[in-house]
């Protein structure tokens, strides 16, 4: 099984409102990773959040089931608000504010 999700935070009520966002992503949503050698990764969520202890060495215990394609995208076949939301940093899980990322996304999964 596949999986997307992030790692613990300090502030106990900063990760209550991650979690409870990251709970509340319809099954069916894309979602965007990006791996140590710059690659794309695009993947859709398939099941509910929980809670994963096995995780706990590499900071990855707040998950959900995903399908993640089998091949890397690369940045030039990337979406354009991908590349920019990657490019700012910021939290580990955030919503891309783009009219076009979900079309996009979606012909990605569809061809590759």
């Amino acid at each position: 099984m596949g999986l997307c999700g992030f790692g613990g935070d300090r502030d106990p009520e900063r990760l209550a409102r991650r979690i409870e966002r990251f709970a509340s992503v319809a099954d069916g949503s894309f979602v965007w990773s990006r791996d140590g050698d710059g690659l794309y990764w695009l993947g859709l969520l398939d099941g509910p959040y929980f809670y994963d202890a096995d995780g706990e060495s590499v900071d990855l215990v707040h998950v959900r089931p995903c399908r993640w394609l089998a091949t890397p995208i690369t940045e030039s076949a990337a979406p354009p608000a991908v590349i920019a939301t990657f490019g700012r940093g910021g939290r580990n899980f955030q919503q891309i504010h783009d009219p076009d990322v979900g079309g996009q996304s979606a012909r990605l999964w569809e061809h590759c």
